[in-house]
């Protein structure tokens, strides 16, 4: 495996085509939207920067990253050679079965499919591809650079060799991974994140205690990096909502959101992002 092509830039895109870039593969990291694309160069460029400054790699090093990431906005000339495609686009079931569709259709046979989804099926996003043998789950976290994990998901038809391989790619940029073997609704860390966070709106909600000291009691009796609030805010709180949304749908009312939650991302809390969600950012 030598080419990676990452499709979309966003967060979660750019990140991993820096740490595939750092690990020595030819990468193009792939978009619609040309600002989207500079943005994601952009944080790269800071992302690497910083992993400098906390002496994890050197300049020539942040150079040769840099020279093996490719920007571009075309999807066929992105996949045509590439050993492993990564999707990274919103959480939008129809949006991902029909890009996976079009993988299918104009990827090398051999080429590996695989989405970075955190909950949905990755049964059903590659229902419309013929090669469901290749295809497979790969869930990162935020931030990617950061976090050590990669969870794999196995579809129905994921074969031991698609996931012997994608096993060893995450080896290579330096990643842990789990194996998720049943494509179940929220896999093993949302589905456990998730419910985490909802013990703790309820406590919030029942006024057993108020969002700082939740959030510290979770840093601190845990050695959490941050509490469920300060984690919530900073994956989305209208990302947070659409998940738990399709949790109850398939686990019941144990998921079922909070109103207040509701009512928060209907007026724009959003989170970090926008600076507004169960804290305030500059």
């Amino acid at each position: 495996m030598k080419n990676i092509t990452v499709i979309g830039a966003g967060i979660m895109g750019h990140a991993i085509a820096q740490m595939s870039a750092l690990a020595g593969y030819h990468v193009i990291l792939r978009d619609i939207n040309e600002d989207v694309l500079q943005k994601g160069l952009a944080g790269i460029e800071k992302s690497l920067n910083r992993m400098i400054k906390s002496e994890k790699i050197t300049n020539e090093m942040k150079i040769n990253a840099l020279q093996n990431i490719q920007i571009t906005t075309d999807l066929l000339g992105s996949v045509k050679e590439a050993d492993l495609v990564i999707e990274a686009i919103p959480e939008v079931l129809s949006l991902k079965q029909d890009l996976f569709q079009q993988l299918d259709e104009i990827c090398p046979a051999e080429t590996i499919l695989a989405t970075n989804t955190s909950q949905l099926s990755v049964t059903l996003i590659g229902s419309k591809a013929r090669r469901k043998d290749k295809i497979i789950g790969t869930h990162f976290f935020n931030p990617v650079p950061v976090m050590n994990l990669v969870e794999i998901i196995k579809s129905l038809e994921t074969s031991d060799e698609t996931l012997e391989s994608v096993q060893a790619y995450c080896a290579k940029i330096g990643k842990e991974t789990v194996v998720c073997k049943k494509d179940k609704p929220g896999f093993i860390t949302t589905r456990l994140l998730l419910a985490q966070r909802m013990e703790a709106f309820r406590l919030y909600e029942e006024g057993v205690a108020s969002i700082e000291d939740i959030d510290k009691a979770m840093r601190q009796a845990f050695r959490h990096p941050m509490g469920p609030f300060q984690l919530a805010d900073l994956a989305g709180l209208d990302t947070g909502l659409k998940a738990l949304a399709s949790m109850e749908e398939a686990y019941g009312e144990r998921f079922k959101a909070p109103t207040y939650l509701n009512q928060m991302v209907e007026i724009g809390y959003n989170g970090k992002k926008n600076g507004k969600g169960f804290y305030q950012y500059d």
